[in-house]
């Protein structure tokens, strides 16, 4: 007896596609959290760039992936990709060249 790998493995494509989901959603909310960051920065004149901040973040990264099972060098690349991110939309807000929502997404 023969299976369609498709069907057997469409319940599990199912999840994957809300988790996907879910994670998009998670980092729009964290990015527009991050702008809120810059535009407090920019009024208060507090510094774009938080070396210690940046180091906290990943750290703690890697510290819940531990404990998840998951790979540290993993979340230690992922929290770079995020925090990069986060570093662009703030230096765009503190610029005064905030983007809209959904724009820049290609960048």
């Amino acid at each position: 007896m023969t299976t369609d790998a498709a069907t057997v493995l469409r319940p599990y494509r199912d999840q994957l596609a809300v988790l996907d989901e879910q994670l998009v959603e998670l980092l729009a909310q964290r990015f527009a959290v991050c702008r809120e960051v810059a535009e407090t920065k920019r009024a208060t004149g507090i510094p774009m760039m938080q070396p210690d901040r940046v180091e906290h973040v990943k750290q703690a990264y890697v510290a819940r992936g531990r404990r998840l099972g998951l790979d540290p060098a993993f979340l230690r690349t992922l929290a770079a990709l995020i925090i990069d991110e986060a570093c662009r939309l703030e230096d765009d807000v503190i610029a005064g060249s905030r983007p809209r929502d959904g724009e820049g997404a290609d960048r």
